[in-house]
């Protein structure tokens, strides 16, 4: 449990960091590297979830405090800090409570089930809140449908990381 809590703040504040270093993304549109490392966290706190709700929640929390340290003292800006905030509050929270109603199937069922919902939750969010007068609408547009891609395809390489056998149904 520990492990995956801590790759995922430790993921959270790096994605925060890197969250204004943008890179195109061939067919996808732009992504920003922060994206790269962000999409690890929804799997991350799918693994946490065999805890309970409150070892999720509390990982979140944990990594809230952190992005308040990240902005005092590694400069990073505070709307960036906001839109993280609000988006891993209310997408995180959607996808933990989707997870705990599919504790009947599979790991990776989960992992879909909940993610679908989340990762399009958490790009939208983020990024309107974040670049929202910052980037052109064609621009932010580009940037949310590269960030989904992303997600979705880093979420899935690190559900497979670890043998789904390993990863059991355990209810809240």
């Amino acid at each position: 449990m520990y492990v995956s809590m801590i790759i995922y703040i430790g993921a959270v504040l790096a994605a925060n960091y890197t969250a204004t270093w943008f890179m195109p993304l061939p067919i996808f549109g732009m992504v920003s590297v922060g994206t790269l490392i962000f999409g690890v966290t929804f799997t991350q706190r799918d693994r946490v979830h065999r805890y309970g709700r409150k070892a999720v929640y509390s990982m979140i929390l944990v990594a809230a405090v952190g992005m308040v340290l990240e902005s005092l003292f590694l400069g990073v800006e505070w709307r960036i800090i906001a839109a993280s905030f609000l988006a891993i509050v209310l997408s995180e929270a959607a996808d933990t409570e989707i997870y705990h109603k599919l504790l009947h199937r599979s790991w990776l069922q989960r992992v879909a089930g909940s993610n679908l919902v989340s990762i399009p939750l958490d790009s939208l969010l983020f990024n309107l809140i974040a670049f929202w007068g910052v980037f052109a609408p064609a621009m932010l547009t580009s940037i949310v449908f590269g960030e989904i891609a992303t997600k979705f395809a880093t979420g899935a390489l690190a559900a497979l990381w670890r043998p789904t056998q390993n990863i059991q149904n355990v209810p809240a």
